[in-house]
């Protein structure tokens, strides 16, 4: 699948999931939904319980089976509609993570942090460390990502590391420590 079907495949996922928030954002569908959870039942039966016109309950049963709660079986004159299988034991966690959805991969990385580095790395190189905490953090877990998760180094590596990105490596350094992305023991760094 290429990543212009995953994206549409994506948009088409969470497309689907607000129509089920909109379908259940009606009091009548929620009670048609109740309903049809006790036993499956037609259009005209829910007409008469509830005392609507049989063209309104039509209408909210037709949004239902679009958000994908409903399906319908023909018998005899009738089409009957009940519950599909599973769908109400899904928890509200489930229905909204994207993860689930399989777009937590398949969603760019954070636009705010890709501006950040844009902004202050160019040719690969640290031009300046950023006064604002907020973006200094985004540059040091940037930086801190050209190190190995519990990799012993030491200072003399880091410091080789560092001077790649950025001629002030004791600050950097410091940064690493004080931001808990790295530690360090007798001059030994290791990234946490």
């Amino acid at each position: 699948m290429s990543k212009m079907e995953r994206e549409s495949s994506s948009v088409a996922n969470l497309d689907a999931r607000a129509q089920l928030f909109k379908a259940l954002g009606h009091p009548t569908r929620l009670l048609i939904l109740n309903l049809i959870d006790m036993k499956p039942r037609h259009g005209e039966e829910l007409a008469a319980i509830l005392k609507m016109p049989p063209a309104s309950v039509s209408h909210h049963l037709t949004k239902l089976t679009n958000a994908g709660l409903l399906e319908t079986e023909k018998e005899q004159y009738y089409q009957v509609y009940k519950l599909v299988e599973g769908i109400l034991s899904k928890s509200l966690g489930e229905v909204v993570r994207l993860e689930q959805a399989g777009l937590g991969n398949d969603v760019e990385e954070d636009a705010y942090r890709q501006k950040v580095l844009k902004a202050f790395f160019k040719h690969g190189r640290l031009v300046n460390i950023p006064a604002q905490l907020k973006k200094r953090q985004i540059v040091i877990e940037a930086l801190v990502e050209e190190f190995e998760l519990e990799e012993e180094y030491t200072e003399r590596e880091v410091n080789h590391i560092l001077v790649d990105f950025h001629d002030d490596v004791a600050y950097l350094r410091r940064e690493f420590i004080s931001q808990g992305l790295m530690k360090r023991e007798k001059g030994i760094y290791k990234r946490v």
